[in-house]
C-alpha cells in the first residue's frame, strides 16, 4: 500500500488539473474593465461548473454590484467536523502592455524550463491556478481516505473583483455571513519562497491610497515674467513628496507607527531562516539597480512585514514634445501606503492631511483626497492548532517535516482581513505561487510542479484539520 496516496492520485490525474486550467485561463476575466464583464460572468459560470464535475453538491453563483462570486459546499458526514472555508478569486489583472507578452496572455502555453514545465498566462496563479489546485485536491483527499464526503465540511468562496479593490465584498460577507460560517479560513491567492523551500504565508500588509492636489496660479504662467517672483507647484510636490521619507527611510507623517505592532525576536528569527538571495532578486524579480528602505530591516522583513509609502505616479505642467516654458497652476501625485499588524487604513486620512498642511509653502493650496475604506492588514496566530495542521500537510507534500515548513510575510493586500472580521475564525495561507511568477505583469506564469504540490498539500490539509480542536 502507497504511503502516500494522496500524491498518487495528484500524479494520475494532472492531465485533469491541465484541462481545467486551459479552459479556465482562456477566459479574459478582467473585473477592472467593463467591457470584460460578461467575461467575468463566464469564468465565474465555467467554475461553477466545474465544481459541480468534482462533486461539491452545494454550488451557488452569488451575484453582486459588481462582478459574481462563486460559493460551493461539500459537508462532512461525520458530526461536529470542522468546518473549512477557502478564500480565492477568478478575476484576473488587464493585460497591458501586451506587446511585452510573448504568448498571448489568454492562450494558456507551456514551456519546459530547467524546474519542470511553466504554464504561462494571465491568471496562471493569481489566481486561477490557486484555486484550480483545489478541485484536484478534494479529488485526491477523497480517494486517499476512501471517504464519501470530506473529513472537514469544505466551502469554498471565489469572489470576481479581488484585482478592483474587491469593492462589494465587505456587503457580501455581511448578508452571507450564516451560509459561510467557519471554524478556519484557508486563503489561497498566496506562494511559497521557492520551489524546493515548503513554506507558508503568514500576514499580509493592508493598503490605503491617496491622491494629492497642489494649486498655484489661477492659470499657467510664463516662465520668463513670473519665474522666481511666484510659487512652482511642481517644484512644491517634489519637495513635498522628497520631506515624504527621512534619512533613514522611515515614513515622516505623524503617528504613522503609532500602532504598528513590532516584530518579535521570534519573528525575526523565523523569517531570517527564509533563503534569500538579494543579488538575484535584485537582477530577477525586482529588475532593480539596488536594493533600499527603512534602515534596520533586512529586505524581506522590509517587504513583508514593515509598513511603507510609495509614490506611484506625480503629473502636472506640460510634458509634450519640446518646450512650454511655464509655470504650472497644478501638480498632482497618487500615493499609497502599505500597512502591517494593528494599523487601521482608516487613520491615513488625518496623518496625511496634517502633514501635507505643515509642508506646503505659502501660496500652494493643497487638496487631499484619501477614498474611504483601504484594506486592512491580516496575521496568522501561529501558535493555533490549525497552523501546526497547515505545516504538517505542507510538509507532507514536499517529504518534509512540519518543522521544516518556513513563515514568510506577503507584502500585497488583498480582503482577508474582511474574512477574519466578519467570520472570526482563524487564518491560514495555502498559496502555490512563486517569486517569480511575474503576477500583475507580462508574462504571468506558474510552474506546474507547484501546483502538484498545492493539490497534495490541499488533501493533506482536510485530513489534518479534523484533528484539531476548534473553539466553537
Amino acid at each position: 500500500m502507497s504511503q502516500n496516496p494522496e500524491r498518487d492520485f495528484v500524479s494520475a490525474h494532472l492531465d485533469d488539473l491541465d484541462a481545467d486550467l486551459d479552459a479556465w485561463l482562456r477566459i479574459p476575466s478582467i473585473s477592472a474593465d467593463p467591457a470584460h464583464a460578461a467575461d467575468v460572468a463566464a469564468s465565474a459560470d465555467w467554475l461553477a461548473a466545474a465544481l459541480r464535475r468534482v462533486g461539491f453538491p452545494v454550488v451557488e453563483v452569488w451575484p453582486t454590484p459588481g462582478a459574481p462570486a462563486v460559493y460551493a459546499e461539500w459537508p462532512s458526514a461525520d458530526v461536529g467536523a470542522p468546518v473549512a472555508l477557502v478564500y480565492g478569486h477568478h478575476d484576473v489583472q488587464p493585460v497591458t502592455p501586451e506587446e511585452a507578452w510573448t504568448h498571448p496572455p489568454f492562450e494558456p502555453t507551456r514551456v519546459e524550463t530547467g524546474l519542470g514545465p511553466e504554464l504561462h498566462a494571465r491568471g496562471a496563479i493569481d489566481d486561477k491556478g490557486n484555486v484550480a489546485f483545489h478541485l484536484l485536491g478534494i479529488r485526491a483527499h477523497l480517494a486517499a481516505t476512501g471517504r464519501d464526503t470530506p473529513a472537514v465540511t469544505v466551502k469554498l468562496l471565489v469572489e470576481g473583483e479581488e484585482e478592483s479593490g474587491s469593492p462589494h465584498f465587505p456587503a457580501l460577507l455581511a448578508a452571507q455571513r450564516e451560509r459561510l460560517a467557519c471554524d478556519v479560513v484557508v486563503v489561497s491567492d498566496t506562494g511559497m519562497a521557492a520551489p524546493d523551500v515548503p513554506s507558508a504565508v503568514t500576514a499580509m500588509r493592508g493598503l490605503a491610497d491617496a491622491e494629492i492636489t497642489l494649486r498655484g496660479p489661477g492659470v499657467d504662467l510664463h516662465s520668463g515674467s513670473f519665474g522666481g517672483g511666484v510659487p512652482n507647484p511642481l517644484h512644491a510636490m517634489a519637495s513635498l513628496l522628497a520631506a515624504l521619507h527621512d534619512d533613514q527611510g522611515r515614513v515622516t507623517l505623524p503617528g504613522f507607527y503609532d500602532k504598528v505592532r513590532p516584530l518579535t525576536d521570534r519573528e525575526r528569527e523565523l523569517m531570517g531562516r527564509v533563503p534569500f538571495d538579494e543579488a538575484a532578486w535584485l537582477a530577477g524579480p525586482a529588475a532593480s539597480r539596488a536594493a533600499a528602505g527603512e534602515a534596520g530591516f533586512s529586505t524581506l522583513e522590509r517587504i513583508g512585514a514593515r509598513p511603507t509609502a510609495e509614490v506611484n505616479g506625480m503629473w502636472g505642467g506640460y510634458t509634450g514634445p519640446g518646450h512650454k516654458t511655464i509655470i504650472p497652476a497644478e501638480a498632482h501625485a497618487k500615493v499609497t501606503f502599505r500597512l502591517v499588524a494593528d494599523q487601521v487604513p482608516a487613520d491615513l486620512g488625518d496623518q496625511l492631511r496634517s502633514w501635507v498642511a505643515e509642508h506646503v509653502p505659502a501660496g500652494i493650496e493643497a487638496d487631499v483626497h484619501v477614498p474611504e475604506g483601504g484594506v486592512s492588514p491580516c496575521a496568522s496566530d501561529l501558535d493555533h492548532p490549525a497552523m501546526a495542521a497547515l505545516l504538517t500537510a505542507i510538509g507532507q507534500a514536499f517529504d518534509r517535516s512540519a518543522a521544516d515548513v518556513l513563515f514568510t510575510r506577503e507584502g500585497g493586500s488583498g480582503p482577508e482581513a474582511d474574512l477574519v472580521a466578519v467570520l472570526g475564525a482563524p487564518l491560514l495561507f495555502l498559496g502555490a505561487g512563486l517569486p517569480t511568477d511575474r503576477i500583475h505583469a507580462p508574462n504571468e506564469r506558474v510552474l506546474l510542479p507547484m501546483l502538484h504540490r498545492g493539490a497534495e498539500a490541499a488533501a493533506h490539509l482536510w485530513r489534518e484539520l479534523a484533528t484539531v480542536p476548534f473553539d466553537r
